[in-house]
């Protein structure tokens, strides 16, 4: 959902195998819940998981799931979200798959996983 703001994305830069996490700051109009507006956006997706726990990238290793939580501080006026995604499931591979199976009118689900293969 594009709302005309500014947004900061920072990828963290950490020794792991696999995957992508990241933090994302952005000014708020005002005092929020960002946490129940991702709940309410993402709802009916099924690859995207909104939690109150940070997210980490084991949780989603070999899967094409996404995991995000978001915060509104108060000091700042800022609201602050965390991400973390698998970028070899959820990346460029997973996308297309995801992306025919639409095209081609079958589940868009079908040869996805949404479960990480953590431990």
């Amino acid at each position: 959902m594009a709302l005309g703001g500014t947004v900061l994305f920072t990828p963290h830069l950490v020794p792991m195998t696999r995957g992508i996490l990241a933090t994302c700051y952005a000014e708020a109009t005002g005092p929020c819940d960002p946490l129940a507006a991702l709940r309410d956006a993402y709802a009916s997706e099924p690859f995207v998981h909104v939690t109150d726990q940070l997210p980490a990238t084991k949780w989603v290793t070999g899967s094409n799931g996404v995991q995000l939580t978001a915060r509104y501080d108060e000091r700042t006026g800022r609201i602050v979200v965390l991400s973390a995604l698998d970028n070899l499931g959820k990346g460029a591979a997973g996308q297309m798959i995801q992306c025919a199976n639409l095209m081609l009118g079958l589940e868009e689900t079908a040869g996805l996983t949404t479960i990480g293969v953590y431990p």
